[in-house]
């Protein structure tokens, strides 16, 4: 039932894990407008961890694009970045973002605050249950493994993620998403005291680039050594886009390599039938492109991090899910192919020497 059309853009030796170390939550500066709705997310919470980032009280970054430059893509990541400041200041939140605020800039307030208002983020409670979900899940993969250095980010382009979370040395985060979006959340960030943790490193690959496989590759991504892929945002506007990005994946990520995220509700899905029955059309789909998946359930989620529902949520066609790279990378298939050749280069020598 699925088929995605995505466009694009090694770290040395893995490390042992870094310690996770909490730090004192920043002070947050003043909302720049009361929320228009409270959330349903405000029953009994347990505290999430700090964020582990230098805290976001510096001077501003630069201009945001005038009105007329700015895209759909780009107030989306608007709308998210909002939601996530608005969690922030929560008594009890769920996550802390002190980056979020960064981005909604004075400037972006006066020209965009209205539309950000008017079009919330669907589904914002399921957006910040998500987002805690991914950060645990994150870091509980990455602290349990010396072997996972590569991580790669499909996101909005204002994803704070590498700089408010903990990376263990030598970590190398590919962030795959709208250039321009990511270029202004950059000059935004830029001067705000954000940073990655140290011996890490950032690196972008548009998502309008020419071959998305290609980019990850030139920017030194390997698929001989594990990956951690992380979906939240990117844009995905059909079916057939999705196909496309676990194809690349596929071909890039090393066999036993973790792919976990929130696959959002396509439009061109059209056709109702039961969750059980969309979720064995998914898997079986997974496992075309090489992915033994799982699907996770929001209440379960929200019931291990000590969050009391009134009501189970309608999943509105989105989905949590974890997934398991079940074949080789094409690199691991040219490593496998050289190998062999020179085996058999050997074998003729060999021979030739008896004769």
């Amino acid at each position: 039932m699925v088929g995605l059309c995505i466009i694009t853009a090694s770290p040395a030796a893995a490390a042992a894990a870094a310690p996770t170390v909490r730090l004192t939550p920043p002070t947050l500066p003043p909302p720049l407008r009361p929320s228009c709705c409270a959330g349903s997310l405000g029953s009994r919470r347990r505290s999430p961890q700090p964020p582990l980032a230098t805290a976001a009280d510096a001077p501003r970054g630069g201009p945001i694009p005038e009105p007329e430059e700015v895209d759909q893509h780009f107030l989306a990541a608007l709308r998210a970045a909002r939601v996530r400041d608005e969690e922030s200041r929560r008594s009890d939140p769920l996550f802390i973002d002190p980056y979020a605020a960064v981005l909604l800039s004075h400037d972006v307030a006066h020209r965009h605050m209205d539309h950000l208002v008017s079009h919330a983020v669907a589904c914002q409670d399921q957006y910040r249950l998500t987002t805690r979900y991914i950060d645990d899940k994150l870091q509980s993969l990455i602290s349990n493994s010396e072997d996972i250095r590569q991580i790669v980010l499909l996101t909005d382009g204002m994803d704070t993620r590498p700089y408010r979370l903990s990376w263990p040395r030598l970590s190398v985060v590919y962030d795959v998403s709208p250039g321009t979006v990511f270029s202004a959340a950059t000059q935004q960030l830029r001067g705000s005291g954000a940073k990655v943790s140290r011996n890490c490193v950032v690196l972008h690959t548009p998502l309008e680039s020419p071959d998305l496989q290609e980019g990850l590759s030139k920017n030194g991504f390997n698929g001989n050594r594990l990956s951690l892929w992380v979906l939240q945002g990117l844009p995905l506007p059909t079916t057939t886009s999705l196909e496309n990005l676990l194809h690349v994946i596929s071909n890039l990520a090393m066999k036993g390599s973790i792919f976990i995220g929130e696959l959002p509700n396509f439009p061109d899905c059209t056709a109702s039938m039961d969750m059980a029955l969309e979720q064995e059309n998914l898997e079986k789909f997974f496992f075309t492109q090489g992915f033994r998946v799982n699907f996770v359930q929001y209440d379960d989620v929200a019931k291990d991090i000590g969050l009391d529902l009134a009501t189970p949520w309608e999943r509105r066609g989105r989905m949590l899910f974890v997934a398991e790279q079940l074949r080789f990378s094409d690199a691991q298939m040219e490593s496998f192919w050289m190998h062999f050749e020179r085996i058999e280069e050997d074998a003729d020598e060999e021979g030739f020497e008896e004769l």
